[in-house]
């Protein structure tokens, strides 16, 4: 497993493909019945590769006047795992079919939030390789 190659997969463009901004808003329009009431927008990044382990992130950041309080995150990642549209099962055979020859997703788990900075969230997905 070539992990350089692996890593020139996840440009910013592709990293847009597999999660398009308006699911944010798809996601809190079911949820609140308003995509407004969202206190943060979602984006998907790539945290690496370690051994058989690719991370992926769901980074959560603070919308313009909102607050992203600890408490409102903690419980997203039970959320975020079986939510249809956020749909982390359908990201992870994305990204193994995007991965191609070089490894194949055997088992996804979403880690815990983890505070970045104040106003920056982060739910991992971590993917193990095979």
């Amino acid at each position: 497993m070539d992990t350089s190659k692996i890593d020139a997969l996840f440009t910013p463009e592709t990293l847009q493909q597999l999660f398009p901004k308006d699911r944010t808003n798809d996601f809190f329009e079911a949820l609140f019945g308003d995509a407004d009431e969202g206190a943060y927008e979602i984006e998907l990044g790539y945290g690496g590769v370690n051994g058989n382990s690719l991370t992926m992130e769901l980074k959560l950041h603070e919308r313009p006047g909102c607050c992203l309080a600890c408490n409102l995150t903690q419980g997203l990642p039970q959320v975020f795992s079986r939510h249809p549209i956020i749909n982390v099962a359908g990201i992870v055979t994305d990204v193994d079919k995007l991965l191609g020859e070089e490894a194949s997703c055997s088992e996804w788990s979403l880690g815990y939030t983890e505070q970045r900075q104040k106003e920056t969230h982060i739910i991992p997905i971590n993917i193990t390789l095979s």
